[in-house]
């Protein structure tokens, strides 16, 4: 009774309604949340405060910003129900006006981080020098990927095409999609004459490919740009084939601010705990994890396999 109480008291404002909506489309920081609603940062702030407190949402900082999620568990799911089945019975003119602006936040962040690609995509390699030399990094997905065929690869954010160079041709086919026009022209003079490689303008959110259809999947040094990460993993998971394996290689959560404006970064690296529920979330298992430590910011790679019987795909076909 005492939960129910917290929440229904939390509920209790049309604000944190909106807020709760919110959410439910992404992950947002309080200083989007507050663009959309047309608030001050502090009057969303003490919102979210009472939103957390009651166990609704959770809140994580990352250098100046302070980023919103809504709880996924037992306790918030009958509060989405319910919102569901209350807007089929009366409309909400919110919803319409905050969607409307929550798209051109949306819009923001991809315009931000276009341009930049757009304005370094000749020195894409060169950037991601910050950390220990490209060469252990690379060794390091070698051993995480082992020695055996790779099947159907895609690389997700693809960039100049190096992890296509590196593993593309362990695999029967290989995907690279880019959101960047840029990025490809160069992925394109790099993997000339690789028969078995296709490369793709696509978003990391919406992937060209079936449910199922790959045996491996890399996100290299991508999560940091996502704006909603844990559903970049997801629809990266969607397209794996039950015992497919998806590698993420990133950065380890740190205090770099001067990279948010700088080189566009989205987040500041991210925590093994925070990586596993989002494999958790995507039906993906932690199967292996490594730590590069070493010049200016520490490398991860995380290894999630997709559940399920590895055998189900060849049965299928």
């Amino acid at each position: 009774m005492t939960l129910a109480l917290d929440i229904f008291r939390a509920l209790a404002d049309a604000t944190r309604l909106r807020i709760v909506a919110l959410l439910r489309s992404m992950e947002l920081s309080v200083g989007e949340l507050a663009q959309v609603l047309g608030q001050s940062q502090p009057r969303v702030s003490r919102h979210v405060k009472i939103l957390v407190d009651a166990g609704l949402a959770e809140r994580r900082k990352e250098g100046s910003w302070v980023f919103v999620a809504l709880c996924r568990d037992a306790a918030t799911a009958p509060v989405v129900a319910a919102l569901d089945a209350w807007a089929k019975i009366e409309s909400d003119h919110w919803a319409v006006a905050d969607a409307a602006r929550l798209t051109a936040v949306r819009a923001d962040r991809a315009s931000a981080a276009a341009s930049w690609f757009e304005a370094h995509a000749d020195q894409w390699d060169a950037i991601r020098s910050l950390h220990v030399a490209e060469s252990q990094v690379e060794a390091a997905m070698q051993a995480a990927l082992g020695d055996q065929p790779l099947g159907t690869l895609i690389d997700i954010g693809t960039g100049t095409g190096r992890m296509l160079e590196l593993f593309g041709t362990r695999a029967a086919h290989a995907l690279g999609i880019d959101r960047s026009s840029e990025m490809l022209r160069l992925a394109r003079v790099k993997l000339a004459g690789r028969g078995n490689t296709e490369l793709r303008q696509a978003d990391l959110y919406a992937l060209p490919m079936a449910d199922g259809e790959a045996d491996v999947a890399i996100l290299h040094h991508v999560l940091h740009y996502a704006q909603q990460p844990g559903a970049a993993i997801g629809e990266a998971a969607r397209v794996l084939a039950p015992g497919g394996r998806l590698l993420i290689v990133d950065f380890a959560s740190h205090d770099r601010e001067e990279l948010r404006q700088r080189d566009a970064h989205v987040r500041l690296g991210f925590g093994d705990a925070q990586v596993e529920g989002w494999f958790a979330n995507a039906g993906l298992r932690m199967a292996r994890l490594d730590t590069l430590e070493g010049g200016e910011l520490t490398v991860k790679l995380w290894l999630g396999r997709k559940t399920g019987d590895v055998h189900e795909k060849a049965k299928a076909a």
